[in-house]
């Protein structure tokens, strides 16, 4: 039996759709369909349109069109960033830095280039709140540094990262900074892509009402990364393959509906999550995780003893919440979340972790109704273990 109605708290994996960006992405899956690389008028329709969409993107953000590069989605842009960079400039010097939070479409990268190429990486530690000590970074940097990667936001459990600073720090000490930000755009304030210091930054279309397999690199002339794709001459020779027109239409359309103005409204959602963080530490062996203060408004994190995620999460389910135990994208997964256990949660409590992720139309009522319905579904999972 399905429960009266649903709560939908896992806006970090996913967003809907917006309905006016999709009425701007149905033209590109209709009437103009050509291929932006054929050179006759249905190529070139397409083709302007595209251009177009680049300019409108590097309007938003404030960069140069040449500066954005379209792909499929952030981990695409996370390993186009870093696999690129790092092998564009293998020789001069092996040493790669990035976080121990890292979302894993950043740490499998680093895990590869050790394992298979030869790179030693410096994976940098994070304080019981999830946040990098700048002064780590600056330790950390060497003579043969080349890149260091470390994200502006946290999707776990919403910890922002000083990454102004850190990018600052790289630039002095001339090592390339890469800033995987798909959490931060449409939440964080946003005036322009450079305040973040970085050469390059991720930005994925799917975490802020656009469509699912669309995404961005932002990466600052002169730097030209190598391809990972081959196959063609696109994106400026720096991602072959057929550009996804009515997604890129769809990107470029929700950047300029939902990041100058951020359409997760901090002044909204932030007491919505501490009334969330507030009936969540009241329950008995229930313990708030990540920054309180220096994080996403619209995130919650916490682990609850004498349980664990895939119970809460199922159990929340069957309430009609839907909540996540971390990354959407290590779903089903029986290890506890890297980034608690990172911060030095225990393991039997970071296999407990759970996440409520608000949006634009999360409101009170939903807010109390998950208020109700958490300590039952905990109730009812520690009845039914053993002590």
């Amino acid at each position: 039996m399905f429960a009266v109605q649903t709560v939908y708290f896992d806006y970090n994996a996913t967003t809907p759709l917006d309905s006016e960006v999709r009425e701007r992405m149905l033209p590109f899956l209709g009437d103009t369909y050509g291929n932006p690389s054929s050179v006759h008028r249905i190529g070139r329709a397409a083709r302007a349109a595209l251009d177009e969409a680049r300019d409108r993107v590097a309007t938003v953000i404030h960069s140069k069109p040449s500066e954005v590069i379209f792909t499929s989605g952030g981990t695409e842009s996370n390993n186009l960033a870093i696999f690129g960079t790092v092998r564009h400039l293998r020789n001069q010097g092996r040493h790669l830095i990035t976080s121990q939070v890292e979302h894993h479409a950043v740490l499998h990268c680093f895990d590869y280039l050790e394992k298979k190429e030869g790179f030693e990486v410096t994976r940098l530690p994070v304080d019981s709140e999830g946040r990098v000590n700048p002064a780590d970074l600056s330790k950390a940097v060497r003579t043969d540094t080349i890149l260091a990667s470390i994200m502006a936001a946290n999707n776990e459990t919403g910890t922002l990262q000083p990454v102004a600073e850190l990018g600052r720090i790289c630039r002095e000490r001339k090592v390339l900074f890469h800033t995987d930000a798909a959490q931060w755009f449409g939440k964080q304030a946003f005036e322009s892509i450079h305040q973040f210091n970085a050469d390059l930054v991720s930005i994925c279309a799917h975490k802020f009402h656009g469509p699912k397999g669309a995404g961005a690199l932002f990466i600052k002339s002169p730097l030209l990364p190598d391809p990972i794709l081959f196959g063609g001459g696109h994106e400026n020779e720096r991602r072959a393959g057929t550009e996804n027109l009515a997604s890129v239409i769809g990107l470029a359309e929700a950047l300029e509906k939902f990041v100058r103005t951020p359409v997760f409204l901090a002044e909204t959602l932030r007491p919505l999550t501490e009334i969330l963080g507030r009936s969540a530490a009241a329950i008995d062996g229930v313990r708030l995780a990540g920054s309180q203060n220096e994080r996403l408004a619209n995130t919650l994190a916490f682990t609850v003893e004498n349980c664990d995620s895939i119970a809460l999460i199922a159990g929340l389910d069957l309430e009609g919440i839907c909540a996540s135990s971390g990354s959407a994208c290590s779903a089903g997964s029986l290890e506890p979340s890297h980034v608690l256990r990172a911060m030095g949660v225990p393991f039997q409590l970071a296999n407990s972790f759970v996440r409520f992720s608000l949006g634009r139309h999360s409101n009170r009522d939903e807010v109390d109704y998950v208020v109700e319905k958490l300590p039952q579904v905990i109730g009812r999972i520690r009845k039914g273990r053993p002590a």
